[in-house]
């Protein structure tokens, strides 16, 4: 038996492995696997077509370029509301052209074009901390800039990039024909799903339906949780939207705890309740506005009724009104230019990890630029491209994640080659490209290896089209491949030990004092104490947000983990909005607060530390306090109930 066990055990994977190669199972997005194969082999083929066939020239060169930048905006929109969509197809767009341009300044050989490389990489490492948006922008930057530096053309760079300008309209267009044919954001669908299944439960006739309601309810909650959860983690940076839901979530919480009280109690509610709850659920949706009259309070009748009322009204006030929609977001208070300066430069130039980030890309690329010139290649920005697919800039590239699309795309490159030299000179090329970019949609969902392997045939393709391959260009290829992942992982990754891990709660601990020290100083301190202790408060939830951000680009378990403790980072920036918001009120001539009361405040957030930590028993304990210190007492209580509920190796536990 004992060596049963022991061949056993040696038959088992290290866990790590197991989670860099497991593959999830997401539905396929039929919608977006059409619009992919469309759009973008659709340059070429228009090219192919006007040549007659697939034959080396301008013609050719000219459809390489449509698909380009079909291939940038196809794949820039995520799931989301169209201005988000179309956002991102811009963004990537113009820094697409960027890239081709600036790569015109990185040709040839000698120390110029590694210093181009190197200023090129530093910029898109800084540009990529901005926003989600910026971040995919710098991507294109970097890979534009490596594609341009090798792949040289007849055309002069006016017609290369109108061609892919051209080409990115075209790939914007399908975009824009699929958004007006789909029935809505998947994402605010099932947060308004929530708000559907709270009414299904008020209206439940008996204990039985009262049951399956409630049920279905729990369902309906963790499935908004997951989805959010899940499309911002697809993100390199906080989505607004995403935010927003996540604060809509969170303000329902205490209509949910009073629905489940009502039903298990079996106490009608009033009409009005329910009628408020569906139409949240389609403001959400967008079926249609919500009514400009919340219920109003409800002073009489049992308790549980008058918890159902407060909870709508709580809700309405986020779904409705628009200021309480951007607290939802949680977005910093910005009042000018100097402000919004200072927190670019706090999440650029001033914050330590963005600083070694930049250091490391623009390491990899100056080597990778090195190698380029050295090593004698029919596509000699190969090792370049590699590294800038793989070392992706948006502070989320970690081992794991470097070895997942460093396998993918070595496997991608085999099967490049493999359709190029059995379909070499023949029109189905463009079918097999179509094929590959169909499974781009789904390959994304499922594992970034995968979505590696058929996004670099794609690549192959569409540079590669009338080359005549053999094995020996095969194995360059290769061997390029290896290099370029070989850059990433030994000068990206193993000479920084400090990327290994993303101390994740040392960040929430933080996080937490500078918030403790920011409610002291707001009702305590003088005006300069109160800008200093602010300053460091936004400065440690920005911390939090890159730390975040880097276990967010992880394989499972640990991105799924991470984005557990997206929910609380939202409620701890609305409890500090809430402190400034009273701040302001007092200094407006609002009552000034009890002291007793904000100590009891800060004694609540300490303990929020160690609830993140701690396995002790949870203290349910509500925060009672008056006047300007009552919001700041709700959003304390709010991000103790999420860490309750959602801090990783908690859930469950009660």
């Amino acid at each position: 038996m004992g060596a049963d066990a022991g061949r056993s055990g040696g038959l088992h994977a290290p866990a790590w492995l197991e989670e860099l190669v497991r593959t999830g199972r997401p539905a396929v997005p039929w919608r977006d696997v059409v619009r992919f194969a469309v759009a973008i082999p659709a340059p070429l083929a228009v090219a192919v077509a006007v040549e007659g066939g697939i034959e080396p020239g301008a013609t050719l060169s000219a459809g390489t370029f449509g698909t380009m930048g079909a291939l940038v905006a196809t794949l820039a929109p995520q799931a989301g509301p169209l201005r988000e969509k179309l956002r991102r197809i811009v963004t990537a767009t113009a820094f697409g052209a960027l890239g081709l341009l600036a790569g015109g300044f990185a040709t040839g050989g000698g120390w110029a074009p590694v210093a181009v490389i190197a200023v090129i990489s530093v910029v898109a490492a800084q540009i990529s901390r901005i926003s989600a948006t910026m971040s995919l922008g710098s991507l294109q930057l970097l890979i534009y800039t490596a594609l341009s530096s090798g792949f040289l053309t007849s055309l002069s760079w006016q017609t290369e990039v109108a061609f892919f300008l051209l080409g990115a309209a075209w790939a914007t267009l399908t975009t824009l024909v699929q958004t007006r044919t789909e029935a809505g954001d998947p994402d605010r669908a099932a947060v308004a799903a929530v708000f559907t299944r709270v009414a299904l439960l008020l209206e439940a006739a008996d204990a039985a339906q009262a049951e399956t309601a409630r049920r279905e309810l729990t369902t309906a909650l963790n499935d908004a949780y997951d989805r959010v959860i899940r499309s911002r983690s697809h993100h390199a940076g906080r989505v607004r939207e995403l935010s927003e839901l996540a604060g809509v979530l969170n303000s329902a919480a205490p209509l949910v705890e009073a629905s489940v009280a009502a039903a298990r109690a079996r106490v009608p509610v009033d009409d009005a309740d329910v009628a408020a709850v569906h139409d949240l659920a389609a403001a959400l949706t967008g079926e249609r506005e919500l009514p400009g009259e919340r219920p109003p309070p409800l002073e009489e009748g049992h308790h549980t009724r008058r918890a159902v009322r407060h909870g709508v009204r709580l809700v309405w006030n986020v779904v409705g009104d628009p200021e309480e929609r951007a607290g939802a977001a949680a977005v910093r208070p910005a009042t000018g230019p100097g402000d919004r300066l200072r927190d670019l430069v706090d999440r650029t130039l001033a914050s330590a990890d963005s600083r070694a980030f930049a250091v490391r890309l623009a390491l990899c690329m100056s080597v990778a630029e090195v190698a380029r010139q050295l090593l004698p290649s029919a596509r000699p920005y190969w090792v370049l491209l590699t590294v800038a697919i793989v070392l992706k800039p948006d502070f989320g590239s970690v081992f794991g994640r470097a070895v997942q699309r460093g396998a993918g795309t070595l496997l991608g490159v085999l099967l490049g080659s493999a359709l190029l030299a059995g379909l070499s000179g023949s029109p189905w090329l463009l079918v097999a490209m179509a094929v590959s970019a169909g499974v781009l949609p789904w390959a994304r969902a499922a594992n970034f290896g995968l979505f590696s392997v058929f996004q670099t045939p794609v690549i192959i393709l569409m540079l590669d089209l009338t080359l005549t391959h053999n094995a020996g260009l095969v194995r360059e290829r290769l061997v390029d491949t290896l290099i370029g992942c070989a850059i990433v992982l030994v000068v990206g990754y193993l000479l920084w030990p400090q990327t290994w891990r993303a101390p994740l709660d040392q960040a929430l601990h933080d996080a937490a004092v500078a918030l403790d020290g920011f409610v002291e100083a707001a009702f305590t301190g003088g005006p300069a104490d109160r800008r200093r202790a602010r300053r460091r408060n936004y400065r440690a939830l920005t911390e939090l947000q890159t730390q975040l951000q880097r276990r967010l680009a992880e394989p499972p378990p640990i991105s799924t983990r991470a984005a557990a403790w997206w929910p609380v980072i939202v409620a701890l920036e609305r409890t500090s909005d809430s402190v400034t918001e009273a701040v302001i009120a007092t200094r407006e001539g609002g009552p000034v607060p009890d002291l007793a009361q904000v100590a009891v405040l800060r004694r609540a957030i300490r303990q929020l530390e160690e609830d993140v930590r701690s396995s002790a028993a949870d203290d349910d304990a509500e925060i009672l306090a008056e006047g300007v210190l009552a919001p700041v007492a709700r959003e304390v209580d709010t991000a103790r109930r999420l860490v309750r509920e959602n801090a990783p190796g908690r859930r469950g536990r009660r």
